[in-house]
């Protein structure tokens, strides 16, 4: 797939919004992608996940990851793409935790997925559990890359398509100056 059917894609299953956003980050933006929109329609949740799961099918894996709660589908789309295990990390009282009885065992080869990254944060704790378990990295994917270069982990970062959203401090933001009222989407909450 072309960037334009993706996009296409994207328009057919609401993926990308307009409006006037806070994001996590805390900063206000005009357009916001909404992953979930994909995932409730499983055509297009495998279509995006195999053009995903390509980028890495040369690797050896054991073991797909993703945060909670974008990451959930998208791991286990992508490890059924590749043939291996699916697993995700989830927040206990705040922090990024493998619960339900998910391991990671020393040695495994692991590859991080996630819906978008924008800061990378939840992709960072992800990535810290999986080396404190004795994982090796061998990739971070997802679908839609809006880091724009500047995330908090190292690892090379493959992704679907990339977008670059421009976003505003609230003090700066054309649509407060407007009167435009802010909507918080997402699944995390922001901290205060």
């Amino acid at each position: 797939m072309d960037r334009r059917e993706i996009l296409e894609v994207f328009k057919k299953a609401g993926v990308l919004l307009k409006g006037h956003f806070l994001l996590t980050s805390g900063r206000h933006s005009e357009e916001y992608i909404q992953c979930a929109q994909l995932f409730k329609y499983p055509n297009y949740s495998e279509t995006i996940s195999k053009i995903l799961a390509d980028k890495f099918k040369d690797k050896e894996i054991d073991i797909v990851i993703g945060p909670a709660i974008g990451g959930i589908i998208l791991s286990y789309e992508v490890a059924k793409q590749l043939g291996v295990k699916s697993i995700f990390a989830e927040r206990e009282n705040g922090v990024m935790t493998l619960r339900r009885g998910f391991k990671i065992n020393k040695g495994d080869r692991v590859l991080v997925v996630e819906d978008v990254v924008t800061t990378g944060g939840s992709v960072k704790e992800v990535i810290d559990i999986v080396k404190e378990k004795g994982g090796e990295i061998v990739g971070v994917g997802c679908i839609v890359d809006r880091s724009t270069g500047e995330r908090k982990f190292n690892e090379e970062l493959n992704s679907v398509i990339k977008f670059n959203i421009e976003t505003y401090n609230k003090d700066e933001c054309p649509l407060c100056k407007k009167d435009i009222p802010v909507v918080k989407p997402g699944s995390r909450k922001l901290k205060k």
